[in-house]
């Protein structure tokens, strides 16, 4: 009985203690409950609703992504408000929502005699390493000064076509500044005279990627003009300029613009250049050729400060005095002025009247006929034309007269002289006058021949100029274009394609004339940017059809690197039996389609579509595209009906 007491006396007290740690351990959860409850409606009160609240005994933590520190810090701190703040446990993430702008990378190369520096900005991926390697890998500069920094963020979308043209222009340009970016390329530089100027503009924009605004501004030292000339002529023919030159573009504008009101045309050239000798040389060009315009035939010739002033007698000689008095008065001080009136021509032409005739012929050949005065003036004649275009072009027919001119031998070598600046043409000598014509390929030509003959003949009365401009001829507009030069290279591959060795990318011995052929046509074309793509045809497994067309373009590519020709701006690539343009199921066509093609790359700007072989397609033009389909009509012929199959 005892023992069953004390039993159940144990059990009550064990009861007990269980019910008084349950209540206990509900007591806490009602804390815990009500502390989150009012945490979370502060939170809520104030905005923060990214965090949420989490209990753990007495501690609270908070949970969440706040957009910033701030907003962080004010849920910690409504938190604190409600219990001890070091119960509160910080578990709250900062997103950073303002990121940083990426810096602007630029690079900037200066290059002068006393080698190149570089200063600029460039993304870390990229490395400063491929310019400086570009710039100092083969020894050409002597000094490079590094001047680079790097910055950690992406690259922008076009750095690399700009960096490599940027480094393409610096090594043509020793005296120049480039400035890179992802978006422009700006060239400033000095080249040492037009023609050098004309050249390096072509070089560079054949260059320029498409997707890369480049900005050029390579100027020309002014050339020296001596003498400083002027000839400005009104005959049958019209109004022109056989030559022009100015000290500055206002001086310039006003020149063409009294020739143009005189009837010359609104293309004329005139030079820019120094050794003006006066400030007022355009007020005296314009004067002189506004009167020769009142006189309405003549010519006028403008050397230094010496103006002359030639007219046919056709126009009188009191009408000539009175305009070289009213241009006398115009002429700006220390400008002379020399008017002569033509004699009138004989009444019966002189058949036998003395000249001398130099033919230049456009393959180099000088025909030389007429009157010299005695053997040492013919032997004379002989060595300067042999030194001016090679004695083996020179054919010299000529007879002697002793009664010439006076002042015919210097008008012979001054005709000589002036044939030498142009392509081809024709000098006549004779007692009264002396005539050029001819072609050239220089756009200063007339203007440098009538310089030489104004010089060499002291102002002489009676000078016809005529040479023109061909750009047939000019070494630099006649360069071949891109497209003309891949349509060359396809001639020579339509007569002999480049073979191989069956199986194997070494090209055959009898290909060789093929690939100097291709060689030749490159070198001419300058700069390019070509694909090279091997094809086979579709015998073998289509891998190894694919990895051989690869090593035979690559083949290609070397054998080209071999001759000389820039590849810089080549790629190779193999297509395997992808584009075959015959049928492989005839050996006839299986060689046709085992080939090596040229494709122009073309780099389409941003924006623009381009089709599977690279041509660039205009979906607006492609959208406005128009098919009319006609309905048949009863009389319309149609294809008979198949026969039915069993």
């Amino acid at each position: 009985m005892g023992r069953r007491k004390t039993v159940i006396l144990a059990s009550v007290l064990a009861g007990a203690a269980a019910l008084s740690l349950g209540g206990a351990v509900l007591a806490v959860n009602l804390v815990e409950s009500g502390t989150r409850s009012t945490i979370e409606s502060r939170l809520a009160a104030e905005g923060l609703t990214f965090a949420s609240v989490r209990t753990d005994g007495l501690q609270v933590i908070l949970e969440g992504s706040a957009e910033t520190e701030a907003m962080r810090f004010r849920a910690l701190s409504v938190a604190g408000g409600v219990v001890d703040r070091t119960r509160v446990i910080d578990r709250i993430a900062v997103i950073e929502t303002l990121t940083a702008e990426p810096p602007r990378f630029v690079v900037e190369f200066l290059r002068n005699d006393d080698g190149i520096s570089v200063i600029g900005l460039v993304p870390m991926a990229f490395g400063r390493r491929p310019i400086l390697d570009a710039i100092g890998g083969d020894g050409s500069f002597q000094t490079v000064s590094d001047m680079l920094d790097s910055a950690d963020h992406p690259i922008p979308p076009g750095w690399e076509a700009a960096v490599a043209f940027g480094l393409e222009a610096l090594v043509l340009l020793p005296r120049s500044k480039i400035s890179v970016s992802a978006e422009r390329v700006r060239v400033t530089a000095v080249s040492d005279s037009r023609t050098e100027q004309r050249e390096l503009e072509r070089r560079l924009q054949r260059a320029a990627p498409s997707q890369i605004d480049v900005v050029l501004e390579i100027s020309a030292p002014r050339p020296v003009i001596a003498p400083f000339t002027l000839r400005f002529a009104i005959d049958a023919d019209g109004a022109r300029f056989d030559a022009c030159a100015a000290d500055s573009e206002a001086a310039q504008r006003q020149i063409l613009e009294a020739g143009v009101a005189a009837g010359a045309s609104t293309r004329t050239p005139c030079t820019i250049g120094l050794g003006a000798p006066s400030p007022d040389w355009a007020q005296a060009a314009a004067a002189g050729i506004g009167t020769l315009a009142g006189l309405g035939q003549g010519t006028l010739t403008l050397s230094d400060d010496d103006m002359t002033l030639v007219v046919p007698h056709s126009i009188g000689e009191s009408a000539l005095d009175a305009a070289a008095g009213d241009l006398r008065q115009a002429l700006p001080e220390g400008f002379s002025l020399a008017a002569r009136l033509l004699e009138a021509p004989p009444e019966t032409p002189e058949t036998d009247a003395a000249e001398f005739v130099a033919t230049l012929s456009p393959e180099g050949a000088l025909n030389l006929r007429g009157l010299l005065a005695d053997e040492t003036m013919r032997e004379a004649v002989r060595s300067y034309a042999g030194a001016r275009f090679g004695a083996a072009s020179v054919q010299l027919a000529a007879s002697l007269d002793e009664a010439l001119p006076d002042g015919w031998a210097g008008r012979v070598m001054a005709g000589l002289e002036a044939l030498s600046e142009i392509d081809h043409g024709t000098v006549l000598v004779r007692a009264d006058r002396l005539e050029i014509m001819g072609r050239s390929g220089n756009p200063d030509a007339s203007d440098m021949v009538a310089r030489l003959l104004t010089e060499r003949l002291n102002n002489a009365p009676n000078l016809r100029i005529s040479v023109v401009y061909d750009e047939s001829l000019d070494p630099i507009a006649s360069l071949p274009s891109p497209e003309s030069c891949v349509a060359d290279i396809a001639d020579i591959l339509a007569e002999r394609q480049i073979t191989f060795a069956p199986g194997s990318a070494t090209i055959e011995g009898a290909a060789a004339e093929t690939m100097d052929k291709i060689a030749v046509v490159l070198r001419d074309c300058g700069e390019l940017r070509l694909e090279i793509g091997g094809h086979t045809d579709s015998q073998g497994r289509a891998e190894m059809n694919l990895a051989l067309s690869q090593r035979r373009a690559d083949a290609v590519l070397e054998a080209l690197l071999a001759r000389r020709v820039l590849v810089g701006g080549f790629t190779a690539r193999g297509y395997g039996a992808a584009r075959p343009i015959a049928d492989n199921a005839t050996a006839a066509g299986r060689e046709a389609n085992r080939r090596i093609e040229f494709r122009l790359v073309r780099v389409a700007p941003e924006g623009v579509e381009t089709d599977p072989v690279g041509r660039f397609r205009d979906p607006e033009l492609e959208a406005t595209l128009v098919i009319d389909v006609s309905e048949a009509d009863e009389e319309t012929l149609r294809p008979r009906d198949r026969p039915a199959r069993d």
